[in-house]
């Protein structure tokens, strides 16, 4: 007995061959009729194909699985509800830039796909050659030329065809469309898996950008609970992008095309004068030897601009700092409310919130690279070095949401390591992102180059910056040569075309950072400040202590005696609380990479947050201090430690970019590998990477002083 027939489902442009490839297969064995409900026709037929049994619908011709029409909605409803063993996508070789956009959508539903390139004989009277096994290669789906008119290739269709009806599982493919789109489909997502109601339905992602593009009917069918959301996600982009969102993720699956085919799929002459603007652009910008080089500059120029401009405004804000301090020493009575709210809360958030200008510059000049379309020209290039390293080129964009340009955050970028294919590959992304210098360090990383490299800060940024990537991609290397090994997987990156950035975007995205830096500070960074001030004033020094400083200050006979009494009080205070035990504790194994038992403090606080070893270091050093009347600003007291020097400095700076990811970054980690052994272990391989780091520049430091 036959196995059961199989479901097959004719799909593609209108004029792609689709009619024609129908009919050579089913030939007499054919009938037509209307879909339920509609005009449209439907046709169907049959044939035999190696003892399986097939049947085949020829869906309407659609350009996209968007519903602007009816035959656009019968297509994908059929897709969705029929659940077609196999779709076969009739792709027009002259045209294939403009047929795979169709494809891109088949992908992200998920659906078993053929992919049928047919009129190749067509193509080849024209100048162009297909690579189908390399398109087939970087899209993950069988890729067979065809001539549907003469069935030269049908055959090899078929045997594929029923090849792909075996396999058990199609995963969606899943397409980048810039950090506003995918922040609104990470938001949407989980409202629609929510919904039991579409359980059975659409692919979650895939609604999600249905929602985004406008579609009606899905809008009306999923979000009858919260008919507002999809209005409220469509004018938000609207005024963060000056541009519907339909149009922008249209231009993205563009973009995603146009990098494909230049993966040596399609060969030909190209007359000049037919080139885009945004490829003659690339064609400098990517360039194998300039962009690198361009890339460096555009770097170094974003850091220039940051700290030329905001100087001014750090200065402004740390007076107002100093001057609150003064305020409340002048104003509140000695005890512990006063010290909390001076070094706890002043010294120490304030001391986040006054790299506020920083920050703020910083993400102005990085929404300008992204909103222009640069940042995925930067992926592109660098996706030639990570296969080097043993990494996808899919990889690149978590490391730059981590970071990877400054200011990111490592936690979508290990979520955004889901969308690659490899276990191995994708654990390596995982454990690699943290390396990057997200929005967390950049004011720890600010602090210290100012305080001993000021002459030089844009291009110790750069170093800094560079010296992230270097470090991660030998880290991925050295992770993809031992415990995770494994073939390298292909990639293909979207290049949206460049866009002029609208004002009123780049202040919408440097707000909406801005305003999630100074949030933290406010909340998460407050709170754990006041816990490590408690830290490092409890429980106090013994009674006993205490009067033999209170006879020393009586019996001397100066009020600068006095002061420097109090400073060796104040410190004997810190080094006896529970914060300078610990950090005293380990200061035999961190005197080796330069630290005393202050830095230690605060590098123990920042396994909790990155800016809590700016405030903790605030706040350790307020608290040596005899009053805020002398105290300077912490880069001031940094340079006026001893215990401070350029190599101990830069030691300081190479641990804090590479120890162990924050607190929330090892959650996420433990979520998206699904083990709690991964992020145990990305704590230890990082911190250790950190600490011989540090050891050996200070190290080295030492023996050229």
């Amino acid at each position: 007995m036959n196995a059961p027939f199989l479901h097959v489902a004719l799909a593609g442009n209108p004029n792609a061959g689709k009619t024609t490839l129908f009919n050579h297969l089913t030939g007499s064995r054919q009938h037509v009729g209307n879909y339920p409900g509609v005009t449209v026709e439907k046709k169907e037929g049959s044939l035999l194909h190696a003892g399986q049994d097939i049947r085949v619908v020829d869906l309407p011709g659609t350009y996209s699985l968007t519903a602007y029409s009816v035959e656009e909605l019968v297509a994908r409803d059929y897709l969705v509800n029929e659940r077609p063993d196999v779709v076969v996508n009739i792709v027009d070789a002259v045209n294939l830039e403009r047929n795979l956009y169709l494809t891109c959508q088949f992908l992200e539903l998920g659906v078993p796909l053929v992919i049928a390139l047919n009129m190749v004989d067509a193509a080849e009277k024209r100048g162009i050659s297909i690579d189908a096994a390399e398109l087939s290669r970087l899209l993950g789906a069988p890729v067979l030329p065809i001539v549907a008119r003469s069935g030269q290739g049908v055959q090899e269709l078929l045997n594929a065809v029923v090849a792909v009806s075996q396999q058990q599982e199609h995963p969606p493919t899943l397409l980048r469309y810039g950090s506003d789109i995918d922040q609104a489909l990470r938001d949407v997502v989980p409202l629609i898996e929510e919904n039991s109601l579409l359980a059975d339905s659409y692919p979650p992602r895939w609604t999600a950008l249905k929602i985004l593009e406008n579609d009606e009917q899905i809008i009306s069918r999923v979000l009858r609970a919260d008919a507002a959301l999809g209005r409220r996600l469509n004018k938000h982009l609207r005024n963060t992008l000056d541009a519907y969102p339909e149009a922008v993720i249209a231009d993205h699956r563009y973009g995603f095309i146009k990098a494909l085919l230049r993966q040596g799929v399609v060969t030909r002459i190209f007359d000049e004068d037919r080139l885009y603007a945004s490829d003659k652009i690339d064609k400098v910008v990517t360039h194998r030897l300039l962009g690198p080089l361009l890339m460096a500059a555009i770097l170094f120029g974003l850091y220039s601009f940051t700290f030329g401009l905001s100087g001014f405004f750090v200065e402004f804000l740390e007076g107002v700092f100093e001057a609150l301090g003064a305020l409340a020493d002048s104003v509140l009575p000695d005890g512990p409310l006063k010290s909390m709210l001076i070094a706890g809360v002043i010294d120490g958030a304030g001391g986040v919130l006054g790299f506020v200008p920083i920050i703020m510059f910083m993400f102005f000049g990085i929404a300008i690279l992204e909103d222009s379309g640069y940042l995925a020209r930067v992926a592109f290039m660098m996706d030639r070095i990570f296969h080097f390293f043993g990494l996808h080129g899919s990889s690149v964009m978590p490391f730059i949401i981590s970071g990877g340009i400054a200011g990111g955050c490592a936690v979508p970028g290990v979520f955004a390591a889901r969308t690659l294919r490899s276990p191995k590959e994708r654990m390596a992304t995982l454990l690699t992102v943290p390396f990057m210098n997200c929005g967390a360090k950049l004011p720890v990383l600010t602090l210290v180059i100012g305080a001993f490299f000021a002459d030089h800060q844009a291009l110790y940024m750069l170093a800094a910056t560079v010296a992230s990537w270097t470090i991660a991609l030998l880290a991925a290397k050295f992770l993809r040569l031992t415990v995770l090994r494994g073939e390298s997987t292909p990639f293909v990156m979207e290049l949206p075309p460049y866009r002029f950035p609208t004002l009123r975007g780049l202040l919408t995205h440097t707000w909406e950072r801005t305003w999630q830096y100074m949030k933290k500070a406010g909340t998460v960074i407050l709170g754990i400040s006041i816990l490590l001030w408690a830290m490092m004033t409890y429980p106090g020094l013994p009674a006993a202590e205490v009067e033999k400083f209170a006879a020393r200050r009586a019996a001397s006979g100066s009020a600068e005696l006095t002061q420097q009494i109090e400073r060796e009080q104040a410190e004997a205070g810190l080094r006896h609380s529970v914060a300078g035990r610990i950090g005293m504790t380990l200061e035999p194994l961190s005197q080796w990479a330069g630290f005393d038992w202050r830095a230690n403090i605060a590098l123990v606080g920042g396994f909790a947050a990155k800016e809590v070893i700016l405030s903790t270091l605030g706040t350790a050093y307020s608290l040596g201090e005899t009053s805020p009347e002398e105290a300077a600003p912490l880069k001031e007291r940094l340079k006026a430690d001893p215990r401070w020097t350029s190599a101990s400095a830069l030691a300081f700076l190479a641990f804090i970019m590479f120890y162990a990811p924050c607190f929330v970054t090892v959650v996420a980690i433990a979520k998206e590998s699904g083990s709690w052994k991964w992020a145990v272990f990305s704590i230890g391989f990082n911190t250790l990477i950190a600490y011989s780091l540090a050891v050996l520049i200070f190290q080295a430091g030492l023996l050229l002083a």
